[in-house]
């Protein structure tokens, strides 16, 4: 059986769609439905039920792909150490929110350059955008809190993120810790709120799961970036959702303040996510294993 058939065949059924699969191969979207048209005269059975978004596999289809695709994840695997041996370089392409690429991600990757390793990021928050990206190959890597479903990617937990209510000393002196625990929201009203979305998703999110209600009031701050929001707390504009890695220094510093250390304080999961088969590839399978183990001291 030809390989090639195979290959093109493993990618469609990863994708759930010609068109997303020939550009992954490099391939125009006829070519790809040729090929798998070839490979089903061949086997003398359909793998794949046309659908209007795309396709799903038949029985035969997924007995196909569960024997067929570590074998040839293999196959690139050697093809990969070979590439390597003689030199050859591949560039990493990584996608994800910036604050966390830039104080996380890429300095844990950075010993990989002194290894002969390129790498080249694109910082964007949106997790959809990302994840499309991710799909239609513009991407190798992408870190995200979104936890992606379907057979074309893989997604594996990279760590947990605690979120922080955080003010200045200014605010946090207006405060009272205990009204705060008793009251909820209320303790802290009229105190300005600076967040990364008019839709306040830090907040909400810290507010239904410590005080089990939305928020109500609209941010006073908007700035897409949390190291703006960060340096806008810092500098007195109100009160903030940060994740503690970030604002662990202006807290030992006393620069901000934590308003409330709950008991289960709420949490944000990190995912690394490829396209399924992708850590057959030695360089992205490098530096996704590089990742993990940082992220155990993280």
């Amino acid at each position: 059986m030809d390989l090639a058939l195979l290959r093109t065949f493993i990618a469609v059924h990863r994708a759930g769609s010609f068109t997303r699969a020939a550009a992954l191969l490099g391939l125009s979207q006829p070519a790809v439905t040729s090929q798998i048209r070839t490979l089903e005269r061949q086997l003398g059975r359909p793998l794949f039920h046309r659908r209007p978004r795309g396709v799903t596999p038949t029985a035969v289809g997924d007995e196909l792909a569960h024997k067929t695709a570590p074998h040839l994840d293999a196959l690139l695997r050697i093809t990969e150490a070979e590439q390597e041996a003689a030199g050859a370089s591949r560039t990493l392409h990584i996608a994800g929110p910036p604050e966390f690429l830039c104080l996380r991600v890429l300095p844990a990757l950075a010993p990989l350059v002194g290894q002969g390793h390129t790498l080249r990021t694109t910082l964007r928050a949106d997790a959809e955008e990302t994840l499309d990206g991710l799909a239609a190959g513009h991407h190798d890597l992408v870190v995200t809190t979104a936890h992606p479903r379907g057979g074309l990617f893989t997604a594996t937990a990279l760590c947990d993120e605690e979120h922080v209510l955080v003010a200045a000393p200014y605010w946090a002196a207006l405060v009272d810790p205990d009204q705060l625990r008793d009251k909820g929201p209320a303790a802290v009203d009229g105190i300005p709120l600076v967040e990364v979305h008019e839709s306040l998703p830090l907040f909400t999110r810290y507010w239904t799961a410590v005080f089990d209600t939305p928020p109500e009031a609209a941010a006073t701050v908007v700035a897409p970036d949390l190291r703006a929001v960060l340096e806008c707390v810092r500098a007195g504009a109100g009160l903030a959702v940060l994740p503690r890695y970030l604002c662990q220094g202006p807290l030992s510093r006393g620069e901000i303040v934590a308003l409330l250390e709950p008991p289960v304080p709420p949490l944000r999961t990190w995912f690394l996510v490829v396209r399924t088969g992708g850590l057959a590839l030695a360089h992205l399978a490098r530096a996704h294993d590089r990742l993990l183990r940082a992220s155990v001291h993280w």
